[in-house]
């Protein structure tokens, strides 16, 4: 009896520590895409809190200088200039305007780089700037990874372009104990959209969600036995001295 005992927690234990199936955790399974389906175009929208630098060049360099202002701090102590100085930023506010240089305020939220670069060209020239180039980049372009992966966090994104996939390697990849059906949270038409992707399918590829847009959120779920394995760790020395109890019981009953 005190065998069956011991073979029946063995089996237990067993069962609560087994592995995670090799399916379910492989990345990119079997699963065919067509070419046709992916997406490769991306496009940035300008959105409110976007903190945005404007660089206006022209032949005529005189031109352009008033719209290229330099973002300058000063030492309080010595009235010097404390650093190099800067591009100037513009932060989109809640109603989607920056206040720029002469023209005023502009609206930029809700457009894409070629839709706000084409609006500035056609409030610059001729009256400002003959045949302007303009270059708009978002200086505080994040995205943040959460939950099941090693190293959790906010991660500046210089060149404005990241996948999700990119985004996870830079928080070192999930867990083992992660699930792999992920979800990516959106701000859109003041609303959060979640997109749920699944990294074990290559169908991931043809997602609106797999480049990210700024301050999007990537989130990992554990598994269920992650999610289990804080209560058991808290109550194992209570499951154990009970357990030894009870067997200490039934070898005294079977003798």
């Amino acid at each position: 009896m005190l065998r069956v005992i011991k073979i029946l927690l063995a089996i237990l234990l067993l069962t609560i520590t087994s592995c995670v199936s090799k399916k379910e955790i492989v990345y990119f399974q079997n699963h065919e895409t067509s070419q046709s389906l992916i997406n490769n175009t991306y496009k940035i929208t300008f959105k409110p809190s976007d903190l945005v630098q404007i660089t206006i060049s022209a032949s005529d360099l005189e031109a352009v200088k008033p719209f290229n202002l330099s973002a300058v701090a000063y030492a309080t102590t010595t009235n010097s200039l404390a650093a190099a100085p800067q591009q100037q930023s513009y932060l989109i506010d809640s109603n989607g305007f920056i206040e720029f240089p002469i023209l005023g305020n502009i609206k930029l939220g809700g457009l894409t780089r070629q839709e706000a670069i084409s609006l500035l060209k056609n409030k610059l020239s001729p009256d400002y700037v003959k045949n302007p180039t303009i270059n708009i980049k978002i200086s505080n372009f994040s995205v943040t990874v959460l939950g099941d992966v090693k190293s959790p966090g906010n991660f500046i994104i210089p060149n404005e372009r990241v996948s999700v996939i990119e985004a996870i390697g830079l928080a070192g990849d999930l867990n083992i104990s992660g699930i792999r059906n992920i979800e990516v949270k959106r701000e859109e038409n003041s609303t959060i959209k979640t997109y749920n992707l699944d990294l074990r399918s290559n169908m991931i590829f043809t997602s609106p969600a797999y480049y990210l847009q700024q301050n999007d959120i990537v989130y990992v779920k554990p598994n269920k036995a992650a999610s289990q394995s804080a209560s058991y760790n808290q109550n194992t020395g209570l499951f154990i001295s009970i357990g030894s109890v009870i067997i200490s019981l039934i070898s005294i009953l079977t003798r």
